[in-house]
């Protein structure tokens, strides 16, 4: 910050995962995110930085928010127990960019994306999310003339998806047009069932076996859907539709020589 001078400074940087990698290393997930955006928020305070964008996610809401998900809804109710410690960190980093707005003046805005899913995931079925893990899963699945690709859960759970192209493009439209203290939801307002999802990528894909959910793995929040009126109302909206962006990604990782996992 100090000696390149930015103007405008985009923070997405996060230690991310799925459902078990945030419930298995919760220390790391609280703290390296609150020390990344301590120090990026700080340092854009302290060197001058014209605007700042901070990226959190949508579980930073209540589990059992009201449907869809309205912005105002943030501190309403307890978060999602496997995911507290990441969410926890996203909204210290929301409260710290509306504090030195306060305080300071300083132009820091916040977006909540949905789920995000695109070119460059993480593959790894340890830690990635649920998207790139079905891919992953039926990709294997085919290549190995498997009967079956089991599923966690019961396949019920509504999941809303956003491809990262179209985030790209919100948040640089927001950069743009948008200057306020209250965060600001980014999502398509369209959700799908797990079940559905993995149908739709078992489809994509071209596999023909079955699908098994086991049950004893954990659902997570039955449904979390974002509540986009407003961003529409600012002159925003998603362009890739989900089947168009799972496409784009099976195309991707079948020219992948290796699966990505970091």
């Amino acid at each position: 910050m100090k000696t390149k001078k930015p103007d405008y400074v985009f923070l997405a940087a996060a230690k991310v995962g799925g459902i078990v990698a945030n419930n298995t290393y919760r220390a790391d997930f609280i703290y390296e995110n609150l020390m990344i955006q301590n120090n990026v928020i700080y340092n854009a305070y302290k060197h001058g930085v014209t605007k700042l964008l901070f990226l959190g996610s949508s579980c930073i809401y209540p589990k059992m928010a009201q449907q869809p998900i309205k912005e105002e809804y943030l501190l309403t109710g307890l978060l999602e127990q496997p995911n507290e410690p990441y969410a926890l960190a996203k909204i210290a980093g929301l409260k710290m960019c509306e504090a030195f707005r306060q305080q300071y003046g300083c132009d820091f805005i916040s977006a909540m994306p949905t789920n995000l899913y695109g070119p460059n995931d993480n593959y790894d079925l340890k830690n990635s999310h649920v998207l790139p893990a079905l891919v992953r899963k039926f990709m294997n699945a085919k290549e190995n003339n498997l009967s079956s690709v089991e599923i966690w859960g019961t396949g019920s759970p509504l999941r809303e998806f956003l491809h990262v192209d179209d985030l790209a493009d919100a948040s640089y439209f927001l950069m743009q047009n948008y200057s306020n203290g209250t965060t600001v939801n980014v999502g398509t307002g369209t959700d799908i069932s797990i079940k559905d999802l993995a149908i739709l990528i078992k489809n994509t894909i071209g596999y023909t076996g079955d699908l098994k959910f086991d049950t004893t793995k954990p659902d997570g929040t039955p449904r979390k859907l974002l509540c986009v009126d407003k961003l529409h109302s600012l002159g925003w909206k998603h362009s890739i539709t989900l089947e168009q962006g799972v496409r784009m990604v099976c195309d991707e990782v079948a020219h992948m020589e290796t699966f990505v996992e970091r």
